[in-house]
């Protein structure tokens, strides 16, 4: 693994029962040996991830966070059922061993899959490799095509169809998304209402009904630390049939240039501020010249993604401020959520 991926001790209040959780992983995988050591991944806002250091293997655990949790959200039984269903279609997906429904050593569902050795680039930009301008600009074609690439599965042919809701994905999104910013509201951040009934006004119909991620950002590729050719696609647990184009709204939410707003740069997941990195402009006009498509106006797949972003964000910053999560992280997700609220409204009138 990369600088990039040091795992942490594991947080206060993250902490699992690790001779308990070996006990149940050897009832189910008789091979494993030893006592893992192990270790948490520091990043991310929602499901934890941990490490487990056998001496002859290296397991990766994927659960929900701790506490109270939406309805629907971070399931970690639908996550695993995805990877495997696409995994013979799609090559990049993970190996998952184990799926643990309701465990006793954790008190959650979990899931285990097999460790992918990379470079995976999160907001500090590794020493090694030195990400120059050309580096960067090769590492955007690399990120736009493996999207293409992903969009490109035939859902239908490869059997798949039984995992989306048909058609009508641009406007479910919509009503959903709404709905939850709605039910995580607080008294300190702005009023998504108006800009919820603006895209429900101004949806277009579904492009195509696809494979889609819903969470496509760097720091979930795994990368050769050498070609900086992908390995692997991590996270999965919003992934399902919908239109590509939501997809790449949803991944421009995430891409945070040099000179947006403080806000964004304090949590950009991602090196994406690096220069010779792509404006989202670019971005938008080499997936239709990868793709094929024709291109379209991208002001609402624009607005979706933010409006997303700010109700996967408000989400967590109201289990913050009504003190169901202690995390220091998540203190300042309020004021980015007002950032995103005003983001929206210069989409909405370019």
């Amino acid at each position: 693994m990369s600088e990039q991926d040091a795992t942490i001790a594991m947080r206060k209040g993250e902490a699992i029962d690790i001779e308990a959780l070996d006990a149940e992983l050897k009832a189910h995988l008789p091979g494993l040996n030893g006592t893992p050591d192990v270790t948490q991944f520091p990043g991310g806002a929602s499901n934890l991830t941990y490490r487990l250091a056998y001496p002859e293997t290296t397991l990766i655990l994927r659960r929900p966070p701790f506490g109270p949790l939406p309805k629907g959200a971070h399931n970690m039984l639908r996550e695993a059922q995805w990877i495997q269903a696409i995994k013979p279609h799609y090559v990049l997906a993970p190996e998952v061993q184990l799926i643990v429904e309701d465990s006793k050593a954790l008190g959650c569902d979990y899931y285990i899959m097999t460790e992918l050795k990379g470079l995976i680039l999160r907001r500090k930009p590794p020493a090694t490799p030195e990400l120059t301008p050309d580096r960067c600009d090769q590492l955007c074609h690399t990120y736009i095509q493996g999207l293409v690439d992903l969009h490109a599965i035939d859902a239908d042919q490869a059997g798949l169809s039984h995992l989306g809701k048909g058609a009508g994905y641009i406007q479910r999104q919509v009503n959903s998304w709404t709905e939850r910013l709605a039910k995580a509201q607080t008294p300190d951040v702005p009023d998504f209402a108006p800009i919820g009934e603006w895209l429900a006004e101004q949806q277009p119909d579904d492009l195509s009904n696809g494979l889609i991620h819903n969470d496509y950002r760097f720091d979930n590729l795994v990368l050769d630390p050498e070609s900086l050719d992908i390995r692997g696609v991590l996270d999965w647990e919003l992934a399902t049939l919908g239109d590509p184009l939501m997809d790449l709204g949803t991944a421009l939410a995430y891409w945070v240039e040099a000179d947006d707003h403080p806000a964004m740069l304090a949590i950009r997941p991602q090196p994406t501020h690096l220069p010779g990195m792509f404006k989202r402009e670019q971005l938008i006009q080499a997936y239709f010249e990868k793709s094929g498509l024709t291109p379209v106006d991208f002001h609402f797949y624009e607005v979706f993604g933010l409006f997303r972003l700010a109700g996967i964000l408000q989400q967590i910053y109201a289990r913050f401020y009504q003190g169901q999560t202690q995390d220091p992280r998540f203190a300042g997700f309020g004021q980015v959520v007002s950032h995103l609220h005003q983001r929206c409204q210069q989409a909405m009138n370019p």
